[in-house]
């Protein structure tokens, strides 16, 4: 396959996730909608192009592992492993519902493919220092892959964690901070100012790519650049829109947690609809 098939492929897979994302949101009636829209394009990378796993065994000690920090994303991960066959699409019903195996953050003991129970912020980049730690030790070769929200950066532990992965040479760590401006409070530069984010991981001795978050070929390049590099960790920061490709949700400023009619999520889905099915078309050209 070529590479300009490749990328239509991811392309098509990435709208496939933003459709069934939001008809799993439809169950609920509610949901963390802005941070699981903008790192759908990067979900389609990982999963369809660059991460290693097994649906059928979701325990496999060779596979890479994905550790999502910014926990509340996980509808849209869920929606991608359901796609790719580690639980029935019709679990994706249980979204949010008590005693179901979908909680609105990411929990490893509850739901297949999920790597780390993750929700209370900043404690991902402990956990993915320590899986990749162990992966050098034990002389496994594959990637920890981490997603840090720009907000969820505003933490210290965040900052403790850079410096151990940089202290120990952690290059098959490749972090990913999903730069959308916003947080559950309002907008980052309001808040506290992380605009110079990629500086801030330079300094504390990282490989640091700045790309568009929803351009797949930028994100496909960033990846493969990170995982070439030897030495030290990467992040790449991925500049993003919040609720990006939900009609009702982008380019709003309280789109962390919404609530919203049905009327709503049904015109959301049908747009998405229509991009998939152009993303289809340009596929097959």
């Amino acid at each position: 396959m070529n590479k300009t098939q490749k990328l239509m492929d991811l392309r098509v897979f990435a709208e496939e996730i933003r459709v069934l994302t939001l008809k799993e949101f439809s169950y609920t009636g509610f949901g963390h909608i802005g941070g699981a829209m903008s790192i759908v394009e990067l979900l389609a990378v990982l999963y369809g192009s660059e991460m290693k796993f097994d649906p059928k065994n979701p325990s496999w000690e060779e596979r890479d592992h994905l550790i999502v920090s910014k926990g509340h994303s996980g509808p849209a991960v869920y929606a991608t492993l359901a796609m790719l066959g580690f639980f029935p699409e019709s679990m994706l019903r249980e979204l949010n519902q008590g005693g179901g195996h979908l909680p609105s953050h990411c929990d490893r003991n509850k739901t297949p493919g999920i790597d780390m129970t993750t929700g209370s912020l900043g404690q991902g980049i402990s956990a993915a220092n320590g899986v990749a730690l162990g992966k050098k030790i034990d002389g496994r070769d594959s990637f920890t892959y981490l997603i840090l929200g720009d907000g969820e950066c505003n933490e210290g532990q965040v900052w403790e964690g850079a410096m151990f992965a940089a202290q120990f040479k952690l290059d098959n760590l490749i972090v990913f901070v999903d730069m959308n401006g916003q947080q559950l409070d309002g907008y980052t530069k309001d808040i506290m100012d992380m605009s110079n984010m990629g500086e801030r991981f330079s300094s504390f001795g990282w490989y640091v790519q700045d790309v568009d978050g929803h351009d797949i070929s930028a994100v496909l390049n960033a990846v493969t650049a990170a995982k070439a590099h030897i030495g030290s960790p990467s992040a790449i920061m991925l500049h993003t829109k919040k609720g990006n490709g939900c009609t009702f949700a982008e380019g709003v400023k309280d789109n962390h947690h919404m609530n919203f009619k049905p009327e709503q999520i049904n015109e959301a889905i049908r747009v998405a609809e229509a991009a998939l099915e152009a993303a289809k078309a340009a596929a097959v050209r």
